[in-house]
């Protein structure tokens, strides 16, 4: 389309840069043309009056010489001959009455004798064109005036203007395929970045999204892309879901059915009975790990949100039961907003799986903290208590990786981790200045999604030393 609109340009403008650049050139042609022979009859008219007045050899070579054309050798007269009474009267005075020629002619005398007939003309000669133009004597004879024309005075500025308006007819059609290119980028660009968005879709990454802007078309099809590109992660997002809640709605009757085997005692039926319900929990827990390993593969969304209010929203909805079970919360550094790079419904799903964490695995009574740091490059979510720590840390990350035991999924801190590895950033488990827990949750605000390496993580790891056991994680 692009290449298309900038051929149409091309045509239309060399057509309309040729329509009126030919015959300007033309017209400046003959405007130079015109003003060379104005100037010639110029020249002729300033010997009229000598020759009005005298046909004197001599006077009329000091009127010639006197005259620019004559003094460039450009000027000519042609005075015709005496007869019948004019002839012998110039006799007796001495005057032979012959026709003469004062100047340098270069004129044919064909073309003199044409016109001494009262017809001025123009005829070629070497290097130019010579004006002949008849001037009545005081005889009633014709003398003809010669000027020559060079063909350099005839041509005088032509070039010059025939270069500008080149210059011009050029300017405009680059002109014209400038705006015509950027006119195709911005109609072109639009439809390759939804064509480009709708490949990378099709190839599963769910993150991608169309930028709406471009012409009034183009804009409605990037919304629509936009809008189902989001439902398709809201279902993605509720099928895993469903996995994680499918492990806790068959894990209990599992549980309950794998304790009433035991009781069955010995004997071949007891033993398949025994057996069947191990290979179900075993089917169970690799269909969710599937379930949820096929929504990590997916690229995740990008379109961010602000990490302060989802965190004020989660403490005002975990702060009644804090306050039923006499819980101090402190919630620090949320007043500002802060976008960073993860989808609302996964922030949310990190934020209560930490501060479930710590209702579930301490004691009534117990404070906690929600702290928030930002830098340049990321922003720092720390969840810290005052109970009685996590036994092994690096355990607790390690969940939901395949690794952990019958009846586990790994729902807990793993999507912590998850959250945070989306942005290249990661999860840090310590000792907090409460007594116990802290998880850090570093969410990189720069792009790449791989884990960041150096200095400023060499300091989380430092601060995470001294850890004190105790404390489990889901």
């Amino acid at each position: 389309m692009r290449w298309a609109l900038i051929r149409v340009s091309l045509a239309v403008t060399v057509m309309v840069v040729l329509a009126f650049a030919v015959p300007l050139g033309l017209v400046v042609k003959e405007l130079a043309r015109d003003r060379a022979f104005a100037d010639a009859e110029r020249q002729a008219a300033q010997i009229r009056p000598a020759l009005a007045i005298t046909t004197d050899r001599d006077q009329l070579e000091r009127a010639v010489a006197s005259s620019q054309a004559g003094g460039d050798e450009r000027m000519a007269v042609h005075v015709p001959g005496r007869d019948g009474p004019q002839r012998k009267a110039s006799a007796e005075a001495g005057d032979p009455g012959e026709p003469y020629a004062i100047g340098h002619r270069r004129a044919d005398a064909r073309d003199v004798e044409t016109a001494r007939r009262g017809r001025s003309a123009v005829t070629a000669v070497p290097g130019g064109y010579a004006l002949l133009q008849p001037t009545a004597l005081s005889t009633g004879a014709f003398a003809v005036v010669e000027v020559y024309v060079p063909h350099r005075a005839v041509v005088n500025g032509v070039t010059t203007s025939w270069a500008i308006l080149t210059a011009v007819g050029l300017g405009l059609i680059a002109g014209s395929l400038a705006t015509a290119d950027r006119l195709g980028q911005r109609l072109v660009r639009p439809a390759e970045r939804l064509a480009k968005a709708a490949a990378e879709l099709g190839e599963g990454k769910l993150g991608v999204r169309v930028r709406e802007d471009g012409p009034a078309e183009l804009r409605a099809a990037a919304v629509a892309f936009n809008s189902m590109a989001d439902k398709i992660v809201r279902l993605l997002s509720n099928e895993r879901e469903l996995a994680a809640d499918l492990s806790h709605r068959l894990r209990t009757p599992l549980t309950v059915l794998r304790l009433n085997t035991a009781s069955l005692g010995d004997g071949p039926a007891a033993d398949q009975t025994r057996a069947a319900v191990a290979q179900l929990e075993s089917e169970v827990d690799q269909l969710i790990r599937a379930a949820r390993e096929q929504g990590e593969r997916a690229a995740r969304p990008t379109l961010g949100c602000d990490a302060c209010e989802v965190i004020r929203g989660r403490m005002d909805f975990w702060s009644a039961l804090a306050e039923d079970q006499g819980r101090t919360v402190r919630l620090a550094g949320v007043e500002a907003a802060v976008r960073v790079p993860v989808a609302r419904p996964e922030l949310v799903a990190a934020l209560d799986a930490m501060l479930g964490n710590v209702f579930r695995h301490t004691p009534e009574g117990t404070a906690f903290a929600v702290d928030v740091h930002r830098s340049e490059e990321a922003v720092i979510v720390l969840d810290s208590d005052a109970g009685p720590g996590i036994a092994d840390p690096d355990a607790a990350l390690r969940r939901g990786h395949g690794a952990g035991g019958p009846g586990s999924t790994g729902l807990g801190l793993d999507i912590v981790r998850r959250v945070a590895e989306s942005t290249g950033g990661d999860v840090r488990i310590g000792r907090s200045v409460l007594g116990g827990t802290e998880v850090r949750v570093w969410l990189s605000l720069e792009s790449g999604g791989m884990p960041r390496r150096g200095g400023r993580r060499r300091r989380i790891r430092r601060a995470g030393a001294g850890r004190q056991p105790g404390r489990r994680a889901s």
